[in-house]
């Protein structure tokens, strides 16, 4: 394939969706939530908010910069922009990065196959411990999660396989303006409940007496994972923009929609939350243990309703699962097929097999084969924790160093204001002060933080 010819997102909204559907995902709808939850409501955005500036898109604009400088796979990309040196090993670490993620990641997604499913059949109606006892018994069947893991991964390469033009830019211009009806549905049905202006509240009215450094640094975290920063989807999408994007621009506007998104997610989950007495740090069984039950008693008075919202809250989870999942599979189909020289349908095949053979095993590690260990974690916890915890962050801090201080200027420049066609130069300056220093002390934090080390 020439370089023309994959230079093919076709219009600008397409560039936007298919970029703001990768970073638009669990992290939007399932984190971002509950992480606002546990840290203190809306201060946690509001710092949120500075931390996606500070940290987010700068990030985000260096891969831009690295991906359209190669158009190419990640790992060749970082190879052209480094001159072939030792920096190529932060791009192979972003498509090992994606490829992992993919494989658990999928399991996750089939859990949410698997509550639209339930709740179309009614099974997620019962008190509190009967919804518990339901996802403990589905997460370690040795069944259900590998056929709902199969399911949303030949999904994924039904839509890969057909091209970035035809498969995942014409997917997501369907799905994204899907997603965003639904969870404005659901956003009206919930603030409309008894006594949900506590949660609007608790999200819009900032208390400035919980802000302390432990906030600061959950939010730096969730602003550098809620933007698919590091795991290669971004570069690799990036190698399929023209020449003409406004890589800035780009960058804002997905940051723009990215937030939009989890606000109205939390606009979806305190409100319901605070009208039936739920905490609103439940945590991260949020949405597959406590919600099912909060949509059920929050309408009480129509249970249909409650039945519709339920459904339509899963199937919008699935979307933006999906949404994900296909640029985590298109950095490692993208990679196959240039690096081996097949075509992208046999590349998209052995990505979605492999994906299959993973995703089988990190869903038996958390039931049937829980026993057997590595490191004292299955392996599902095991991948979470290498590319969570390790990964991300090592390739962000590297993409970061090499983008500030070893790339020389001209090309970066060259690509941020598109060789001077954009009358952005002075903001520049301001990206490049935040690349080279502020991004790599930020990604410094979150990986000491994390550790407790900081």
């Amino acid at each position: 394939m020439s370089k023309l010819e994959r230079a093919s997102f076709g219009s600008k909204l397409g560039v936007i969706l298919a970029t703001a559907g990768s970073a638009v995902g669990l992290g939007n709808i399932w984190r971002f939530p509950f992480m606002t939850g546990q840290n203190g409501g809306a201060v946690f955005i509001i710092i949120y908010i500075f931390c996606v500036l500070l940290l987010g898109i700068p990030c985000m604009i260096s891969e831009f910069i690295i991906g359209r400088n190669g158009q190419c796979n990640t790992a060749r990309a970082f190879s052209k922009i480094s001159g072939g040196s030792a920096w190529t090993l932060i791009g192979y670490m972003g498509v090992l990065t994606g490829f992992l993620i993919s494989s658990y990641y999928a399991v996750v997604s089939g859990w949410c196959l698997e509550y639209v499913w339930a709740s179309l059949l009614g099974k997620l109606q019962g008190d509190p411990a009967y919804v518990r006892s339901y996802f403990e018994a589905f997460s370690v069947d040795p069944v259900r999660p590998v056929f709902w893991t199969f399911l949303i991964l030949l999904a994924t390469y039904l839509i890969v396989e057909n091209g970035v033009r035809d498969g995942i830019e014409r997917a997501s211009k369907l799905m994204m303006p899907i997603l965003f009806i639904l969870l404005l549905i659901i956003v009206g049905a919930s603030c409309m409940l008894p006594n949900a202006n506590k949660g609007i509240e608790f999200l819009l009215n900032p208390d400035i007496s919980k802000v302390n450094g432990d906030v600061f640094l959950a939010a730096l975290g969730q602003s550098f994972y809620s933007l698919s920063i590091a795991m290669g989807c971004i570069c690799t999408y990036a190698s399929y923009f023209s020449k003409h994007t406004n890589l800035p621009g780009s960058a804002i506007q997905i940051g723009i929609i990215d937030f939009i998104v989890a606000l109205l997610a939390g606009l979806v989950i305190f409100p319901a939350a605070f009208s039936v007495g739920v905490n609103p740090d439940s945590g991260p069984s949020l949405i597959f243990i406590t919600l099912p039950n909060v949509f059920q008693q929050a309408f009480s008075a129509i249970p249909t309703l409650g039945y519709f919202i339920a459904v339509l809250f899963y199937i919008l989870l699935s979307m933006a699962a999906l949404t994900s999942l296909m640029s985590l599979h298109e950095v490692s189909t993208a990679f196959i097929e240039e690096e081996l020289g097949t075509t992208r349908k046999i590349a998209a095949l052995i990505v979605t097999i492999c994906c299959i053979f993973l995703g089988i095993f990190c869903s038996l590690s958390i039931g049937a084969v829980e026993q057997y260990h590595f490191f004292g974690l299955s392996l599902f916890n095991l991948f979470d924790f290498v590319t969570g915890q390790l990964l991300l962050p090592i390739v962000g801090f590297l993409t970061c160093i090499l983008i500030g201080w070893f790339v020389p200027h001209k090309i970066v420049r060259d690509e941020f204001t598109n060789k001077g066609t954009l009358d952005n130069g002075g903001l520049f300056h301001i990206y490049l002060f935040l690349v080279k220093y502020v991004c790599p002390i930020c990604i410094l934090f979150i990986f000491l933080h994390q550790f407790g080390l900081l």
